[in-house]
């Protein structure tokens, strides 16, 4: 890592948790990320899901193209790691093929926690075999964290006697609490064991309850978890700061057409990737930590994933960028705002 007071250049980085979507949105929204990042672990919650093998290898290969086919933006090498969705009763001989097409995770969502999520898991002890056999494999476990039948702030909170569950079964198993939004998250992270991690997001390290509700509805601020109070604000900043290997980046960027952000119900999901890097240096920088900033987006998620690392860098400079007011039809996180760092050189 070099920096100096108009640049820094550091190893190329990892987005740990990202949805792209599919269709036009795909299209869209997986040359944004590619611009930034080597790497991504890609969520399966699509329509159909990505629960099988052969649709790992099919999803992979359509967002591959996505990027290939967007000449007119600037991407690098950008590889897509795959994951699957778990669903109940999962069988053995199924995860065994899904590590067969690649997949290095197995996302966990409790039904009905967010976007097509209705066919989730009930509990964990639906997926007994699935979880065993993934363990054994050294697939992570990643988790949507949330008691969804809890009040909306409590969810994670409440959550965290099912994960400890899974700890206690499931010893040798990898798992990643993702997108932590609360103080109890947190902290039920740094005293758990060395085998679980969570993922931190550049809106959830940016932003609280007041962005989304304080002075009207932003809809484009909405997003599960929510983002939550001053003090899980600082709970999150201070993890993020620690230097702590636990603790890695995930944006959760999860675009939504317009139409479906401004309806009634509206989606949960921020689509954060054209802002998260130049939040992520300033939000380092500000809090004199710009040396920490490399482990966090580039190090300590490859490491907890059993990758190894990027070799090739990112050089970002001081000067003032907007972020675009839309892409197409989606509104982006911070859209309209200038930030004060900007890509320069990439590859």
């Amino acid at each position: 890592m070099k920096y100096f007071s108009n640049k820094i250049s550091i190893r190329k980085p990892d987005d740990m948790h990202l949805h792209l979507r599919q269709g036009e949105i795909l299209k869209i929204c997986a040359p944004e990320s590619a611009k930034w990042f080597e790497r991504a672990l890609i969520m399966p919650n699509t329509v159909p899901p990505i629960n099988n093998k052969e649709r790992v290898i099919s999803y992979k290969k359509d967002i591959e193209e996505a990027i290939l086919n967007q000449k007119n933006i600037q991407t690098g090498n950008f590889t897509p790691l795959m994951s699957f969705k778990l669903y109940p009763d999962m069988r053995e001989e199924e995860i065994v093929k899904l590590s067969e097409a690649g997949a290095v995770a197995g996302k966990l969502y409790p039904e009905g926690s967010t976007t097509n999520a209705e066919d989730g898991v009930k509990s964990w002890e639906q997926i007994k075999e699935a979880l065993s056999a993934m363990s054994k494999l050294g697939i992570v476990l990643s988790i949507h964290g949330e008691k969804p039948d809890s009040f909306v702030l409590d969810r994670e909170k409440d959550y965290l006697p099912q994960l400890f569950q899974i700890i206690e079964h499931y010893p040798d198993l990898k798992i990643v609490l993702e997108h932590v939004s609360s103080l109890e998250g947190i902290n039920a992270v740094i005293n758990g064991p060395d085998t679980l991690g969570a993922t931190i997001t550049a809106h959830h390290l940016s932003i609280t309850l007041d962005d989304l509700i304080g002075a009207g509805i932003n809809p484009h601020n909405f997003c599960k978890p929510v983002v939550k109070t001053p003090k899980d604000r600082q709970a999150i900043r201070n993890a993020a700061l620690s230097g702590s290997r636990k603790f890695f980046f995930g944006s959760d960027s999860a675009p939504h057409p317009e139409s479906s952000k401004l309806k009634a119900g509206g989606s949960a999901g921020i689509f954060s990737a054209p802002a998260a890097i130049p939040l992520l240096v300033s939000f380092f920088e500000k809090n004199g930590s710009k040396e920490l900033l490399e482990d966090f987006i580039s190090r300590f998620g490859a490491e907890f994933y059993n990758l190894p690392l990027n070799k090739s860098s990112i050089t970002l400079e001081r000067k003032e960028s907007k972020v675009p007011e839309r892409f197409s039809d989606i509104i982006p996180f911070m859209a309209g705002s200038v930030l004060e760092w900007d890509i320069s050189v990439s590859g």
